[in-house]
């Protein structure tokens, strides 16, 4: 979510749609399994995408996917409205407040937090009008849609995650259709659970991901 200029959702997910379908069309690939790997706004994404590809996807792993904004990052009713208004008009104006709690919930360990402003990936300003208002949409939207999430999940999020609450993540795998899933909450972990936390934490994200990948890559069924 950090890392994103102004673009539409659905922009996104139809260019993701396009570049699987190309690797796909490739011989050596069309037997292997096919997984979704999405953080944050990437989990909204991999949702969205397995809604329009119910059948094409062996799984999916979710780390904080953002299925609802925490209330935190939402602002007072009548400035959202106004902030939504301008953003019809002036979509990459940056405009957007952001409180210092939720920036400082995106990494929990200090070193990585100081070397954060070097990373070229990493988008230093406030939020653009339209990708807030798209990130709105798209929590709406999915809040309505947890039901029809079919396929095989791994869903992650940090117990002190306030930018996507762990509430969401729960909700999440309480309501999605699939027997297989399983819900990891890790311990103080904060937002960014691959980058942003003590390499400790990171090695067992990543531990998790890599066992969940192994043990769906070797069923021979689709889902």
């Amino acid at each position: 979510m950090q890392y994103l200029h102004w673009t539409t959702l659905e922009s996104l997910v139809n260019d993701a749609i396009e570049h699987f379908l190309k690797i796909k069309e490739q011989k050596k690939y069309q037997d292997v399994p096919s997984f979704l790997l999405g953080e944050s706004m990437g989990g909204a994404i991999a949702l969205n995408i397995h809604f329009k590809q119910p059948a094409a996807w062996n799984g999916a792993a979710l780390i904080a996917p953002l299925c609802k904004l925490a209330e935190d990052m939402i602002p007072h009713w009548l400035v959202k409205q106004m902030l939504i208004g301008v953003a019809k008009v002036l979509p990459k104006t940056k405009l957007v407040p952001q409180k210092e709690e939720v920036k400082d919930n995106i990494f929990r360990d200090v070193n990585k937090r100081k070397l954060a402003p070097y990373n070229v990936l990493l988008y230093k300003d406030k939020p653009r009008l339209g990708t807030a208002l798209e990130l709105l949409k798209a929590t709406q939207e999915l809040e309505q849609r947890l039901e029809e999430v079919s396929l095989p999940l791994l869903i992650m999020n940090g117990e002190a995650d306030i930018i996507t609450d762990p509430s969401a993540s729960k909700a999440l795998y309480e309501k999605a259709k699939v027997k297989d899933k399983k819900l990891c909450l890790y311990k103080d972990a904060f937002h960014t659970l691959l980058e942003g936390e003590p390499d400790e934490t990171i090695f067992h994200v990543l531990g998790d991901i890599i066992s969940w990948l192994d043990e769906h890559s070797s069923r021979k069924n689709k889902y």
